[in-house]
């Protein structure tokens, strides 16, 4: 008998344009169903998902009902993390509804991820080190090391300066850490999963992003050129999708 497939909410936390116009839920679908077709269950088959997505930011009043899902993985966001517009508290609210049952289970991605910190009432905000961008290096801890099969490090894509301070609850570990970030990712077995990075994103949608913040003058040109000298390199985003595949399975 084929078993069910993961339900997984995600909610697009951001009003997106350019090369991310079509939202993060298409992009995650593609990301997650491509790393879902790589694990095997103990049948010799892949995962199936069954994946739907709802913008909080537009639509504020329309969450899923945890009923109807698995799982819920928050997207990223130009907006911050840490603000009281009603939406951000309406989400902060949603996720901790999740965290106080144990059967759906969350991950976070960048603004996600801070969220998820929030949530959990961990102190979230700007970094005095600035700005990470672009395809950079993560030291793994040992839990990160056991949840991404044995490497030291893992590449991905950046996009933020503000991030999970800690420090965290005793049921928290971290996954990863950066000289900029020392939060670079969170896990509870059977709970959540975290990361500060973009395993969704691609040199394409970075350098757009890179190019739009420059013009805006958020970004100077040494901190622009230097972002976009590493936009092209090799990153890990599938191998940390297929994580998120895995922890669900768990």
């Amino acid at each position: 008998m084929a078993k069910a497939p993961i339900r997984i909410a995600i909610l697009e936390c951001d009003v997106t344009i350019g090369r991310l116009a079509e939202g993060y839920g298409p992009i995650f679908q593609r990301l997650l169903t491509a790393a879902a077709v790589k694990i095997k269950n103990d049948d010799g088959r892949s995962p199936t998902l069954e994946i739907s997505w709802f913008n909080v930011v537009q639509k504020p009043e329309t969450y899923p009902k945890l009923e109807d899902i698995d799982a819920v993985l928050l997207s990223g966001s130009k907006f911050n993390s840490f603000d009281s517009d009603p939406w951000i508290l309406n989400l902060v609210s949603f996720t901790k509804s999740i965290l106080a049952q144990t059967r759906v289970r969350l991950i976070g991605v960048c603004f996600g991820h801070q969220i998820i910190g929030r949530a959990l009432d961990i102190p979230v905000g700007r970094s005095e080190a600035g700005w990470e961008l672009a395809v950079t290096e993560l030291q793994l801890s040992e839990v990160g090391k056991s949840i991404f099969g044995g490497r030291e490090t893992i590449a991905i894509h950046q996009m933020h300066r503000d991030i999970v301070h800690g420090p965290y609850p005793a049921s928290i570990e971290s996954l990863a850490s950066t000289d900029r970030c020392a939060t670079q990712g969170m896990y509870a077995r059977n709970r959540l999963i975290t990361v500060q990075g973009h395993p969704e994103f691609t040199k394409d949608i970075v350098a757009e992003l890179l190019e739009r913040r420059h013009e805006g003058k958020i970004l100077d040109d040494e901190t622009f050129n230097e972002a976009m000298s590493r936009v092209s390199r090799d990153h890990d985003g599938l191998a940390i999708a297929e994580a998120f595949i895995r922890f669900l399975l768990e």
